[in-house]
């Protein structure tokens, strides 16, 4: 069965058909580097790494290209506000080079907990401006660009199906509404986005700038992924994904700039993953719930026990995080480790569970099912020990919980101790003392199971 997935743009479940044969050009929206990512912002990139994993596996060569944005990115997707690198600069007293490498080094250092795979090249936005400029002057070329004092913008009603894209109408919508979108009076229609921002007026003391035909100046955010995705996958390429907030303003502007200047797709499919919310609300400073990989690590969460939690829902489907879902995460995650900790050394993987794994993946990329295929392997009584590690080695390669090469948990003499005492009390028939070891055990963080062997105890996460 071949990989199909939901095409955000098509609106129907697409089989992948790769441009070359056993080859995928991915391209995924990386961070504007001026804060923190979150908890929603990390559900994507786990999300593009699960899909990353699961093109690997089905035997696809990948080539993973993921930018990163530190200029150009303003406070409002629509052109409205300051640069958001220049405000991160301002609140932090610090250079926005400065603020771009700070934040860059936390988001590389919470991916890397969350076991995402690096992707094969990470460009730099301010690395890449000679390839925006070659975009704006094709596009002004065209006649779907036009220059106005402050900025190039591209020219929406040159491209007849950005309204489809967008699901907008743009004809009676009016600008300005709100008193702090600054707008350009030259501008021929409200949604006509900028390519390229002038050093004058609001931008007049912009830090990073640089020559263009138009002066100095620095890029609009949306043709920034145009350029970089371009220059390292060719045009068009395969897959393009990101979060489901980019299909109403960013990809749509991405698509129209592209095509516009080129007369070819920028990208042949398109998939978007869902929000994640808290408390069943959407994410935001105001209301306290945006919280970060270091949060949950505050209370004793593992970054894999969030990526379990991730795993547990459709991509497509918003997933709702409360401290209650993950800690039952936590547990079940703690309890897969040790279970697979337990298992013999690999023998053959099972090809009958491996096959039914696959079938979930190329469903969408169904994660939800496929972990459960993994819980069936686990409790299934009739494979062999080492038949069931290789067959979790081979899940695991997609569902990057690093499981491989779990080993028992080796207990210290005081609680080998405790274990020993508590064996003999039961063999006893001391019951009481029985009781009190069990409490003492469970105090010190682990779980007690009774069984035939004696006591087991294995540690919480």
């Amino acid at each position: 069965m071949p990989l199909n997935l939901y095409d955000t743009y098509k609106r129907k479940l697409v089989t992948i058909e790769p441009i070359e044969k056993g080859k995928i050009g991915f391209y995924s929206c990386g961070p504007t580097v001026y804060d923190f990512v979150h908890i929603g912002n990390l559900r994507t990139y786990i999300f593009n790494d699960t899909l990353k994993r699961a093109l690997k596996y089905l035997g696809y060569k990948v080539k993973h290209i993921m930018n990163i944005t530190d200029v150009g990115h303003l406070v409002s997707d629509e052109d409205a506000g300051e640069d958001k690198l220049e405000k991160g600069a301002k609140r932090e007293g610090k250079t926005v080079w400065e603020v771009a490498r700070y934040y860059t080094k936390f988001f590389l250092a919470d991916i890397e907990a969350l076991n995402i795979e690096m992707p094969e090249v990470m460009p730099r936005a301010t690395e890449t401006i000679p390839e925006m400029i070659e975009i704006v002057k094709i596009l002004l070329e065209k006649g779907a660009a036009y220059e106005t004092d402050e900025a190039i913008y591209f020219d929406i009603s040159k491209f007849p199906d950005y309204e489809k894209l967008t699901g907008q109408k743009f004809k009676d919508k009016k600008q300005g509404a709100r008193d702090e979108v600054v707008t350009d009076p030259q501008k021929k229609n409200p949604a006509d986005f900028a390519l390229w921002f002038k050093t004058v007026g609001r931008f007049k003391e912009h830090t990073m700038h640089w020559s263009s035909p138009w002066g100095e100046g620095f890029p609009g955010w949306h043709i920034e992924c145009s350029a970089m995705s371009r220059k390292f996958l060719g045009q068009p390429f395969d897959l393009h994904t990101s979060a489901i907030d980019h299909t109403k303003v960013h990809h749509p502007n991405e698509i129209a700039q592209s095509e516009a200047a080129y007369g070819i797709p920028l990208a042949n499919y398109w998939v978007h993953a869902e929000f994640l919310l808290v408390d069943g609300h959407k994410m935001s400073k105001s209301l306290g719930n945006l919280f970060r990989l270091s949060d949950l690590e505050e209370k004793s969460f593992s970054p894999l026990d969030f990526r379990y939690l991730t795993l547990t829902a459709h991509y497509r489907n918003k997933l709702n995080f409360t401290w209650e879902g993950l800690k039952a995460a936590s547990a079940a995650h703690a309890n897969l480790r040790n279970l697979v900790s337990e298992l013999n050394e690999p023998a053959e993987p099972d090809e009958k569970y491996l096959n039914e794994f696959r079938l979930h993946l190329e469903n969408d990329l169904n994660t939800a099912e496929a972990l459960a295929v993994l819980w069936k392997l686990i409790k299934s009584p009739e494979i062999a020990s080492g038949v069931k590690r290789a067959t979790v080695n081979e899940m695991d390669k997609v569902l990057g919980l690093n499981l491989a090469g779990l080993k028992p948990e080796v207990l210290s003499p005081e609680i080998a101790e405790l274990v020993e005492r508590r064996d003999f009390a039961r063999q006893s028939r001391d019951w009481k003392k029985s009781d009190e070891l069990r409490r003492n055990l469970e105090a010190q963080g682990f779980s007690v199971e009774d069984g035939p062997q004696g006591t087991k105890v294995r540690k919480n996460s």
